[in-house]
C-alpha cells in the first residue's frame, strides 16, 4: 500500500478536485484506491455523493479498528472507496494532541487498512499543525497544488522549510500548477520561477477551467462528466506522471466493499 496526501498549506488552490480525480484514475487503473476526507468542510465526501457523517464521530475515528472499517463507503465507480469527514474533523488536531505519540497517530489509524487498499490519498485541510505533521508521517509522498501567483510560491516556500527544519524528507514532496492561466504574463513567469527555484515540479499543469469548478454541481470526477474535456486530460496527464514517479503499486484482488 502506498499513502498519497493532497496537501497545501494554502487554501483554495485545487486540493479536493485533484483528490477525486486521481483517485478515480487510480481506481480506473485496477488499484484499490480509498480516499481518506481529513477535512472538516468534507468536499471530498460530497463530491462523491457520501453523507458527510462518521459513526461515533471524532472519537472513532481517532480510536480507529473496526470503528474505521464500519465507516468506510462505497462509491458509484469501481476500485474506489472512501472514509468520509464530518465537521468533528475540526477537532482532530486538538484530540491528537491529547494523545501519546501524537504526531503519529494517524499512521496508526491507517495501518490496519494497509493489506486490503494498494492506494490510500488523503484529502487534507490547509494548516500546518498537529494534523499536518500527521499527514507528513503517515504518507508516502505529498503533493502539493501550486497557482502560480505570488502568495501561493511564498506559501509554498514556507512549507518546505518547515518540512526541512522539521526533520521530514522534503524530497518525498511533488508539485504541480493548478489553476494556471497561460495568458496571464505573471502565471507564465512563476511558473519559470518555480522549476528554477524548487525541486520535484511536475511537468504536467492543470489548467483554469470551468469543467473542474462543475464538479461541486455534477458530483462525480471530470473524466466521468466530461471524458474528453482538457480538463480530464490534464488529470489523466497527471495521473501517469504519478504513477511513473513509482507513488503507488498495484497488488492482487481485493474484496470490493458494498
Amino acid at each position: 500500500m502506498k499513502t498519497l496526501a493532497i496537501y497545501s498549506n494554502k487554501g483554495g488552490v485545487g486540493k479536493t478536485a485533484t483528490t477525486v480525480n486521481l483517485s478515480y484514475l487510480a481506481a480506473q487503473a485496477g488499484l484499490k484506491t480509498l480516499i481518506c476526507d481529513l477535512d472538516a468542510q468534507s468536499s471530498a465526501t460530497y463530491y462523491l455523493r457520501v453523507k458527510p457523517k462518521l459513526k461515533s464521530r471524532t472519537k472513532g475515528f481517532i480510536k480507529g479498528g473496526k470503528r474505521i472499517e464500519r465507516n468506510i463507503k462505497g462509491t458509484d465507480f469501481d476500485n474506489l472507496d472512501l472514509l468520509p469527514s464530518d465537521f468533528t474533523h475540526r477537532n482532530l488536531a486538538v484530540t491528537f494532541h491529547q494523545l501519546k505519540r501524537s504526531k503519529r497517530r494517524l499512521k496508526r489509524i491507517l495501518e490496519p487498512l494497509k493489506d486490503e487498499y494498494d492506494l490510500i490519498t488523503l484529502d487534507c485541510p490547509c494548516t500546518i499543525d498537529l494534523l499536518a505533521e500527521n499527514i507528513f508521517d503517515a504518507a508516502d509522498s505529498l503533493l502539493v497544488p501550486l497557482i502560480p501567483t505570488t502568495l501561493s510560491v511564498r506559501t509554498h516556500k514556507q512549507l518546505i522549510d518547515f518540512l526541512d527544519k522539521s526533520g521530514y524528507d522534503s524530497g518525498n514532496l511533488y508539485t504541480f500548477f493548478s489553476m494556471v492561466d497561460r495568458r496571464k504574463k505573471i502565471h507564465r513567469e512563476l511558473m519559470q520561477e518555480s522549476l528554477r527555484v524548487f525541486n520535484g515540479v511536475l511537468q504536467t499543469a492543470i489548467p483554469y477551467l470551468s469543467h473542474v469548478e462543475r464538479m461541486g454541481i455534477q458530483r462525480e470526477p471530470v473524466s466521468v462528466f466530461a471524458p474528453k474535456s482538457p480538463a480530464a486530460k490534464s488529470y489523466q496527464n497527471l495521473w501517469e506522471e504519478i504513477e511513473a514517479l513509482g507513488v503507488s503499486r498495484k497488488k492482487g484482488g481485493k474484496k470490493k466493499r458494498s
